[in-house]
């Protein structure tokens, strides 16, 4: 009887597994198709896919209000920097988050783990970053 009981458990969590594939891979396929609509590139990426989602959005919706062929970077930047997610996490995580936009523009950087995306929509650029804050050593 314990053999069949183990069989059982055995099938049942192939077909949990098998679910958990399915509803994964219908996850990236909504993702693709928004980021698709959107005209969304990632170029990079080293964030969680919420907040991806947030930066992707609001960085659509900034563009969306500026006038065609006058891509403003420094008013997407700080706008950007400025969305609620950075704020959220600027006080929950320290005042470490960064925003560079352009059309060109190279750039090496150092950031924290799982707080890295640089993406494009349309033919802007957009990196956001956070930095380890470190408090100053007064000896």
């Amino acid at each position: 009887m314990a053999g069949g009981a183990e069989e059982e458990l055995e099938r049942r969590s192939r077909f949990l597994k098998g679910l958990i594939q399915k509803k994964k891979a219908i996850e990236q396929q909504e993702q693709h198709d928004h980021l698709q609509h959107n005209n969304v590139r990632v170029r990079a990426c080293d964030m969680p896919l919420p907040l991806q989602n947030s930066a992707f959005r609001c960085a659509r919706d900034l563009l969306d209000t500026m006038p065609p062929k006058k891509l403003d970077s420094k008013r997407l930047a700080l706008a950007l920097k400025k969305v609620p997610f950075l704020l959220e996490f600027d006080s929950s995580y320290g005042p470490a988050w960064h925003c560079i936009v352009g059309t060109s523009f190279g750039s090496y950087v150092t950031h924290s783990v799982g707080g890295f995306l640089y993406f494009s929509i349309d033919k802007v650029y957009i990196l956001l970053f956070k930095t380890a804050v470190e408090p100053l050593d007064h000896s």
